[in-house]
């Protein structure tokens, strides 16, 4: 064997493996669009998937991670936007929250929506995802699946990271002589803020036709820092809560999941063999083991 055949050996190796992931992806792609499309005539709905993972980039397998941001919420409106008043909307939704803005149109514009509004909570909605979790009229909820506190969160100055706006107003009340006017400033940002996301969450439940007093209740718990923010609630507590909660997750909802796979890993975290196990009948004469 030549140089120029090892060459062109080399050449097409690295031609495959530069397409077989984008052919793998577009494979994925059309098996999604199959899914959606069998669930939407299921269910004479309008389906909309809202889900977060670790997505590859490009070809160069760099794992990034996703949150709810503005351009999730244009392309949702628009999607609102193409269904008929009449028409019910399903979303799934999988993800760790985002943009209080983001989620906020999202949310509002679902609560607009005439028809029956139903969201799919397969695994997690936290933060944002709660919050348009709530403009929905019925919240279906894996049993092992959870919600968020939707409590803003304050970025720090000079890129400090992210805080808990009811921290900064409990820091307030500690005597400190030596307090700067920036941690006065933080403070008055996270009032106006706890505020403005308690308002949102009452206006949505009460949308939804629940009475007054439950849903300041539920909103107060839910945005005035009652836990952290990753606190997962779930669907018996969010029942208990007062949210329009059940657990009757159709199977298609999971399946669909599947195809949102993780972003490819040198060895795998978690492993098993995806097929259901059933307890098997004892064979006649067959003893419990080690005995």
């Amino acid at each position: 064997m030549g140089l120029s055949d090892i060459f062109n050996i080399v050449w097409i190796l690295f031609l495959l493996s530069t397409l077989m992931p984008a052919l793998t992806r577009r494979a994925i792609e059309a098996r999604r669009r199959m899914v959606i499309d069998a669930i939407e005539r299921k269910r004479g709905s309008r389906l909309i998937t809202l889900i977060h993972r670790q997505e590859t980039m490009s070809l160069l397998g760099i794992p990034i991670s996703r949150y709810i941001d503005i351009e999730d919420s244009e392309q949702v409106l628009r999607a609102i936007r193409l269904t008929a008043d009449d028409v019910p909307i399903d979303i799934v939704l999988h993800t760790p929250g985002g943009l209080v803005l983001a989620a906020e149109q999202i949310a509002c514009a679902l609560s607009r929506h005439k028809a029956k509004v139903t969201v799919f909570v397969p695994h997690y909605a936290m933060s944002g995802g709660t919050l348009i979790a709530l403009a929905a009229d019925e919240i279906v909820m894996d049993p092992n699946g959870v919600l968020g506190p939707v409590d803003p969160q304050l970025q720090m100055p000079q890129g400090g990271g992210y805080v808990p706006a009811v921290s900064v107003l409990a820091a307030l009340e500690v005597d400190n002589p030596n307090r700067d006017d920036q941690t006065l400033i933080m403070a008055d940002m996270a009032r106006k803020a706890i505020q403005q996301v308690h308002n949102t969450v009452y206006t949505l439940l009460r949308n939804n036709g629940m009475e007054e007093e439950k849903a300041q209740e539920i909103a107060r718990k839910l945005s005035a820092g009652c836990w952290t923010h990753d606190y997962p609630i779930s669907a018996d507590e969010a029942r208990e809560l007062g949210l329009p909660v059940s657990e009757d997750m159709p199977k298609e909802i999971y399946a669909l999941m599947d195809l949102y796979p993780q972003a490819g890993q040198r060895r795998p975290s978690v492993e098993f063999i995806p097929t259901p196990y059933r307890p098997s009948p004892t064979r006649p004469g067959q003893g419990e083991p080690g005995r």
